[in-house]
């Protein structure tokens, strides 16, 4: 299904290893500074293909769409319902990840733009995301895109590695 011209369509199983790597390639790129050099430098897309569920079509479950220009993924956008508990009339973006090679060419917004979409198609009219503190380059894309910080703050721990994080939030 094509979205403002830029071709997209629902991940699947097949594709978890590709998705895999720009995910890894992104990250590595993205929170270079701002995670452990030799954290990143250890990411293995295999590693991370294992953890994705392309599979279901569960609409309480995450969703993939993809961006992609002939057999190739270029990014992904992930969405479903808020995991924050206080948000629960909220969908959420999950992830939202190119690869580098593709950054500032308007696929970031097209995916926004889908992954808003899809989370109004399940009826939310309200979303939230986390992003990276530090992460200057997603902080000026959502705010861009309408997004805004509403001040709540969190400490994860993402495979080993602990991070902070910053909430934002939307009408759709």
């Amino acid at each position: 299904m094509p979205y403002f011209g830029m071709p997209l369509r629902r991940a699947e199983p097949a594709d978890a290893l590709a998705v895999a790597r720009v995910h890894v390639r992104s990250w590595q790129q993205a929170y270079r500074g701002l995670m452990p050099g030799e954290y990143l430098d250890q990411l293995k897309p295999e590693d991370r293909a294992a953890r994705y569920d392309f599979a279901t079509r569960d609409p309480d479950k995450p969703h993939t769409i993809l961006a992609v220009e002939g057999d190739q993924i270029l990014g992904f956008v992930t969405t479903g319902p808020s995991r924050t508990g206080e948000l629960l009339d909220h969908g959420e973006m999950y992830a939202l990840y190119l690869d580098p090679e593709h950054w500032g060419r308007g696929f970031g917004v097209t995916l926004v733009e889908a992954g808003r979409a899809r989370l109004a198609e399940l009826g939310f009219l309200k979303a939230c995301l986390w992003v990276l503190d530090g992460n200057v380059r997603a902080e000026r894309f959502y705010l861009r895109d309408g997004w805004a910080p509403d001040g709540e703050r969190r400490k994860e721990t993402i495979l080993g590695i602990e991070v902070n994080d910053c909430r934002y939030r939307r009408e759709l």
